[in-house]
């Protein structure tokens, strides 16, 4: 068995990159078997453990692979082996021909083919991310997830990028007239509210083991930063405004009232705007002012209270 014996005691098998450059993971946990791809040689040196994205399990890298490169692999080692051993076969045919009038003849042929290989392709996934702290680049569907190589959580970083995106939409207002200026720097405020729920919300999920209370960690609102202040306090025994000062609080409280009246008043300041906030300036009955430079000092603080969250939670 010639051909056979030349295929050793092991087969090897290369997994290559989808035209963007990553290889496909799955998270082996039968509770996640969730689906991501990575980029290979970026990240940390060495042989780091994996971690899956979405719900943070961690074992070794070849354990995450899919099931579709597992079927590719055995359907490449099984196209070798019976290749190999067609080729094999082959050389034991043979073909005796008759003798005299009353000869047998005998031969052996040997037919078929060699296992197909099962081709695959990579998913499309929708987000891109480059972490910060290992630079290793993944996709993952969502936005929110653990960095494969060294585990840390996206979540402060997609804010941050988010609040980047807000302070281009308060430049771009000042260039505008007044309309659309105004059109701008409302929509920079309800995107900044909706960013932090968003953050807050994924923060306080992946530590609700750490909460007093964990089914009303995991469904946690900020949108009312008052009353989210309170109940992290009561779950987590955290105070969100520990790293900000009584003003900055403030002018949190006011500009997240500002996004209220505006998503459920067309703007409109009420009396429960001005009990909520002690806003002087304004008029019940009349349109909220929101300055953009208002806006822009709402991005600063947003990012100390945000940055001594999650430092807050991870030392607990």
């Amino acid at each position: 068995m010639k051909h056979i014996g030349r295929l050793g005691n092991s087969i090897s098998v290369r997994i290559e990159p989808d035209e963007d450059g990553y290889i496909g993971r799955e998270c082996p946990d039968p509770e996640c078997e969730s689906y991501f791809k990575v980029t290979p040689g970026i990240g940390l040196p060495g042989d780091p453990p994996c971690h899956c994205p979405y719900c943070g399990h961690t074992n070794e890298h070849k354990s995450f692979f899919t099931k579709a490169q597992i079927e590719y692999f055995n359907s490449v080692a099984m196209q070798k082996i019976s290749g190999a051993l067609l080729k094999d076969l082959k050389t034991l045919e043979f073909d005796y021909k008759p003798k005299g009038p009353f000869g047998i003849g005998l031969s052996m042929k040997v037919g078929g083919r060699s296992s197909p290989i099962r081709y695959y392709r990579e998913e499309r996934l929708e987000t891109e991310v480059v972490c910060e702290e290992c630079t290793l680049r993944y996709m993952i569907y969502g936005v929110f997830g653990f960095c494969p190589d060294c585990g840390v959580h996206n979540s402060l970083q997609i804010f941050n990028k988010n609040l980047e995106l807000v302070e281009k939409q308060v430049a771009l207002a000042l260039d505008q007239e007044q309309t659309l200026a105004e059109r701008l720097v409302e929509g920079a405020l309800k995107d900044c509210v909706s960013s932090l729920d968003g953050f807050g919300r994924e923060v306080c999920q992946i530590h609700t083991s750490k909460s007093l209370d964990t089914d009303r960690a995991r469904n946690l609102s900020f949108q009312n930063i008052s009353r989210a202040r309170q109940q992290i306090l009561e779950l987590f025994e955290i105070d969100i405004a520990g790293a900000i000062d009584a003003a900055q609080w403030s002018l949190v409280v006011q500009c997240f009232q500002k996004r209220h009246l505006l998503a459920h008043k067309m703007g409109v300041v009420d009396q429960a705007y001005i009990k909520a906030t002690k806003d002087s300036s304004a008029i019940e009955g009349r349109k909220v002012q929101i300055k953009p430079s208002e806006v822009a000092n709402l991005v600063e603080v947003l990012k100390k209270l945000a940055t001594y969250l999650v430092s807050a939670l991870g030392n607990k």
